[in-house]
């Protein structure tokens, strides 16, 4: 028998002010997609905003439905619009960030759901490099240098 570890590294700014310019912008941006969540039933606005590689930036909220299931994240919303828009264009950052319906971002950064996560995931491994994923707090921002920080070990089509 023989004990593995896996670490991951990412870095934690304590402001936005700490933030690359390009970071800060995405951040922002994906604050304001906040706006746009359906969200009556949990009341919980997510907003993610993409960063592609020609520059384009594509926003997205969740929107829920009262059957829950048939309902989507933001992060999903974003990320299959940018491949059904910009097929074959590379994904370089995302940005994720909530708040509540009275207007509140969260304290600390949220993370992807499972599904999301492997969404998120299936498209870095397809575009065969990495891209950053940046998790906003108003106390913490959470910078990541892959999506595979956020989903070791995962099943993708090499799996099959």
């Amino acid at each position: 028998m023989q004990d593995k570890k896996q670490h991951i590294t990412f870095t934690v700014y304590q402001t936005e002010t700490e933030l690359p310019l390009e970071d800060k912008k995405l951040i922002n941006l994906a604050k304001d997609a906040t706006e746009t969540s359906f969200s009556p039933y949990s009341n919980f606005c997510v907003g993610a905003a993409i960063l592609l590689e020609n520059g384009k930036i594509i926003q997205g909220s969740n929107q829920e439905n009262a059957s829950f299931t048939t309902g989507t994240c933001a992060e999903r919303c974003a990320m299959f619009y940018a491949n059904a828009q910009y097929p074959g264009v590379a994904v370089s950052a995302i940005a994720i960030a909530a708040k509540k319906r009275n207007g509140a971002f969260t304290n600390v950064p949220i993370s992807p759901c499972g599904a999301c996560r492997q969404v998120l995931a299936e498209v870095e491994h397809r575009q065969t490099k990495p891209y950053k994923v940046l998790l906003y707090g108003t106390k913490e921002i959470y910078s990541f240098d892959t999506m595979a920080c956020l989903l070791p070990f995962q099943f993708n089509g090499d799996s099959l």
